[in-house]
């Protein structure tokens, strides 16, 4: 296990020595201690390390990750797992605004709630979600899967393209183009691996699925003006 303290070391240390990690290390475990609530924490992995963070990080955590397992026992700031590649992201507790925007694949899983935006424009991204998330999550969102086992804000999948959204709770409202959709066996086996990947003790028989209409892929002359 290495231990790097962030408060005598500093960030552009940890984050040197993180992303200097090769799939032959054999530095395959981190801890990191006294985050408190600082930016772009471990951003840029490409090593199949895994990564333990020691409190609440601020903006970007995990950033542009790819390969590496990142786990933060607190809660993340705004923008985590932005632009994942792959690997594992895990927040044991909240997640503020666009958690895992354009995602390009990899699981993020949230224990609390997220905020709003959660999953925008994901490309890929499987997030799966304990709680509650804000308004205007997964706008855009053009693949990959997003799990909410509490409920939905505002406009949920606003101009969504082919990302499947699976919700146990209630849906404040849906975006447009967004409307629900027949849950299908295989949409239930999908739903009960990323239950058990995330950690998830809800059933899939549980859950709505949501996705697009399909509506705004082509030109229509009725919305011109």
């Amino acid at each position: 296990m290495q231990t790097f303290d962030l408060e005598a070391q500093g960030l552009r240390n940890l984050n040197a020595a993180l992303q200097a990690q090769s799939k032959d290390t054999n530095q395959t475990a981190w801890e990191i201690v006294n985050a408190k609530g600082s930016h772009a924490i471990a951003v840029g992995l490409d090593a199949p390390i895994e990564v333990v963070v020691k409190g609440s990080t601020g903006y970007y955590c995990a950033g542009m990750n790819k390969q590496a397992t990142i786990r933060v026992h607190g809660s993340a700031g705004p923008g985590v797992a932005e632009n994942m590649m792959s690997g594992t992201v895990i927040v044991d507790g909240d997640a503020s605004q666009y958690a895992g925007a354009t995602g390009r694949g990899g699981t993020l899983v949230i224990k609390g709630n997220a905020s709003s935006r959660c999953g925008i424009s994901m490309k890929g991204i499987d997030i799966i979600v304990h709680g509650n998330i804000g308004h205007m999550s997964a706008f855009m969102g053009q693949s990959g899967n997003m799990v909410v086992c509490g409920d939905a804000g505002d406009a949920l999948g606003d101009s969504l393209y082919e990302a499947r959204l699976f919700v146990r709770g209630s849906v404040k409202s849906l975006g447009a183009d967004c409307i629900e959709k027949e849950m299908r066996p295989e949409h239930l086996e999908i739903l009960a691996d990323l239950l058990e990947r995330g950690e998830c003790d809800a059933k899939p028989e549980e859950f709505k699925r949501y996705g697009s209409a399909r509506k705004l892929y082509n030109f229509n002359i009725d919305n011109a003006y």
